[in-house]
């Protein structure tokens, strides 16, 4: 019962907003919708605060009023979720305001738009790499702007995100027995992210897949491929000497060498 009784004053107090703002809509007051559109704002009721700002656009266009509410009018997307439509705005604003106070942070926030939009790791990562442009574009415009830093750490994120589908492609390959790609995958993902903290476990597993690959040839093609390995696990002991992996590149530069002998004499 109670249940009941909530569910149809929540619908009293719905329908009594619509009948309101209804009511404003109507009104041929833009000061008086401007004034309604604030206060939606300072309330976070968004969506009614950004049909009210368009409507008034018509009349504040030109004033030295347009630019605030032009800045809220895109925070409102943004708050709203609407990050496609965000950029745009946040966009817009930054090359009607150049000169204003606000231009900096509007470009900033039509970045973080396109990170807000970036999708999961499996997805095309479109959004991703724009973000990180935009970003370096903001940092080479703005080198002193206090988000700099903030903007350094959402590049960072992005990247990591890159690196993550990478990897995960190249260890479907490696899953599905395609030695060869998924060797060649994971020297990429090496060589994209240098920096990456896991860049000797990449180098190790370019060596797993190669070694598989000689493992799984026919013996024509064994001794080039033993030997590929080798060259493989001797540049990994070289770059990582501290690696924790280490003693296990050794192990299949061992192997490699044994079966390199083997087929020598045969």
């Amino acid at each position: 019962m109670k249940k009941i009784i909530t569910l149809i004053l929540s619908i009293a107090i719905l329908s009594g907003c619509t009948s309101k703002f209804a009511k404003i809509q109507k009104s041929k007051d833009y000061q008086y919708k401007l004034k309604m559109a604030e206060q939606y704002y300072s309330t976070k009721n968004y969506n009614y605060a950004q049909i009210l700002f368009e409507e008034v656009f018509p009349y504040i266009k030109g004033t030295a009023s347009f630019e605030e509410v032009y800045y809220k009018f895109a925070y409102c997307s943004y708050y709203e979720k609407d990050y496609l439509n965000s950029e745009n705005l946040f966009k817009t604003f930054v090359e009607t305001f150049p000169n204003s106070t606000k231009a900096e942070e509007c470009e900033y926030m039509r970045s973080f738009s396109y990170y807000k939009q970036s999708p999961k790791v499996e997805l095309d990562q479109t959004n991703t790499n724009k973000t990180i442009n935009l970003m370096q574009a903001f940092i080479n415009t703005h080198p002193t702007s206090p988000r700099v830093k903030d903007a350094m750490l959402i590049m960072d994120k992005c990247r990591e995100k890159l690196e993550a589908k990478e990897y995960k492609s190249a260890q479907l390959y490696y899953d599905l027995g395609f030695y060869k790609a998924a060797a060649i995958s994971f020297s990429s993902v090496s060589d994209n992210f240098p920096d990456s903290k896991k860049s000797d476990e990449y180098k190790l597993l370019v060596i797993k897949s190669y070694y598989k690959y000689a493992e799984m040839s026919i013996q024509e093609k064994q001794l080039e491929r033993y030997e590929k390995v080798l060259a493989e696990c001797s540049e990994f002991i070289e770059r990582f000497k501290e690696s924790k992996f280490v003693a296990e590149a050794e192990t299949y530069k061992n192997l490699s060498n044994n079966f390199i002998k083997t087929l020598k004499h045969e």
